[in-house]
C-alpha cells in the first residue's frame, strides 16, 4: 500500500485525482492537504514515523496561505525517517517555474495538469 498526500486547494482538481486513483487499481491512501501550511504542519509531526510518512506527495505550487514554492522551502529543512518522491503538479506552464523546479533536488518532476492515470500509475510504480 502506498501513501499518497495530495496538497492543492483545487477541488476539481483533487476530486479528478480520487477518480484516477480508483480508477488505476492501486493500492493507495490518499491525504489531501488545501495548502501547504497543512500539509507541513502535518508532515512535521509524523517526520520520525517512517510508517505514517508519504510515499509520494502531489504538490500544486499556487495556493492559498502557504504557496507550494514557500512549502518547499520549509520541507527542505526537515529531517525525516525515510524519502519521499515529490512532484510539482500544477496548472502553471512557466518555463521559469519549471526551470525553477529542475533546481530543487527533493522535486522528482514537473507536471503540468491534469495527471494522467498513466501517469499516477508510473507515479505509484516508481
Amino acid at each position: 500500500m502506498k501513501r499518497v498526500f495530495l496538497i492543492d486547494d483545487d477541488d476539481v482538481f483533487v476530486f479528478l485525482t480520487k477518480k484516477v486513483i480508483e480508477r488505476s487499481g492501486a493500492d493507495v491512501v490518499l491525504s489531501v492537504f488545501s495548502n501547504g501550511q497543512e500539509g507541513i504542519e502535518y508532515i512535521k509531526e509524523i517526520a520520525a514515523d517512517p510508517d505514517l510518512l508519504p510515499d509520494v506527495i502531489l504538490l500544486d505550487l499556487n495556493m492559498p496561505v502557504m504557496d507550494g514554492w514557500e512549502f518547499l522551502n520549509a520541507y527542505q529543512e526537515l529531517e525525516l525517517a525515510k524519502d519521499i518522491a515529490l512532484y510539482i503538479v500544477t496548472s502553471s506552464i512557466s518555463p521559469y517555474e519549471v526551470e525553477r523546479a529542475k533546481h530543487i533536488k527533493e522535486v522528482q518532476e514537473f507536471i503540468v495538469k491534469p495527471i494522467a492515470k498513466e501517469k499516477f500509475i508510473d507515479i505509484i510504480a516508481n
